[in-house]
């Protein structure tokens, strides 16, 4: 196993996998750099060069008591890029991973970088507050954290239905992709899955989101229960003028899995289409996808 050290000397696990233009995937709460093998296999097919790492606390890489916030997130992304000596690199975050790229321009800018794609990303905030009326109320993440706190397996069990919209009459993933992603949940520490929840609950990005001078994909599905649709997806839409925003018909937050071969496709494309390339002037969409991946809806 490969590992880079970060600026506090936490070692972090990390895959670098293929030639050909670099992409990192940066993964979600509370899973780690495996949620992304789909992902990982169509975009090696296609001829890139993919990199996963675990978050600190998280998977593989090492568990620390402090730097469970988005600055230090951040930093460790700057590591890793600096460890691989990586110049035009596309970034992809899934959920809070969507929150390490927000941060990462914000503090370092996108020299590096050519193109970012959020999926199912928290930001720019969505805590609801005075300035953020459609935000999530605060007592939705305490609660969070008091039924984590009490019982984390029996919360992740039911956690995992409600990530991939499982429910009486819907089964869009099988009992053991579900159990797959409970034993991801179970390898964190506890420290850091409860840190995170704080991290990606209260930390607003609407500032970080003028540093996106970037091409950027956005991608949200309609019925997110996790990450709302509206205070994420459409706000950061809003916020990134220039982005592309597809919205998937129907789809959970893990549409990593539930819709992972009209995501790749989605992905791979637009990596392609924006390898090493500096933004223009771009027509802004926003499209809603129905089941079949046909457009039923656009607006510029």
């Amino acid at each position: 196993m490969e590992f880079f050290k970060a600026k506090d000397q936490t070692r972090i696990f990390f895959r670098d996998m293929g030639e050909g233009a670099p992409v990192i995937l940066i993964h979600g709460w509370p899973l780690n750099a495996d949620m992304f093998e789909y992902q990982t296999l169509d975009l090696l097919k296609k001829g890139f060069r993919v990199i996963t790492y675990d978050r600190r606390g998280f998977g593989r890489s090492e568990q620390t008591a402090s730097g469970n916030d988005y600055n230090t997130y951040a930093d460790d992304l700057d590591s890793l890029i600096n460890h691989l000596k990586l110049e035009k690199v596309s970034l992809v975050g899934f959920s809070m991973g969507g929150g390490e790229i927000a941060r990462y321009l914000g503090r370092y800018g996108s020299s590096k970088i050519s193109s970012v794609v959020l999926l199912g990303a928290v930001t720019p905030y969505l805590l609801k507050d005075d300035s953020n009326p459609d935000g999530v109320e605060p007592k939705v993440f305490a609660q969070m954290i008091s039924q984590i706190e009490e019982d984390r397996p029996a919360f992740f069990a039911q956690f995992t239905k409600m990530f991939f919209g499982v429910n009486v009459v819907k089964h869009p993933v099988s009992d053991e992709t579900q159990q797959w992603c409970f034993n991801m949940a179970m390898m964190a520490s506890l420290k850091a899955t409860l840190d995170c929840v704080t991290a990606f609950g209260h930390t607003d990005f609407r500032n970080d989101m003028k540093a996106f001078d970037i091409p950027t994909l956005i991608i949200h599905g309609t019925d997110d229960k996790i990450v709302p649709l509206k205070t994420s997806g459409e706000a950061a839409a809003k916020l990134v003028p220039q982005a592309i925003f597809k919205k998937y018909d129907g789809a959970p937050h893990g549409l990593f899995i539930t819709h992972k071969q009209q995501l790749n496709s989605e992905i791979s494309k637009f990596l392609d289409q924006n390898k090493g390339s500096v933004i223009s002037k771009r027509i802004r969409t926003d499209e809603t996808i129905d089941k079949t991946g046909s457009v039923v809806s656009r607006g510029h």
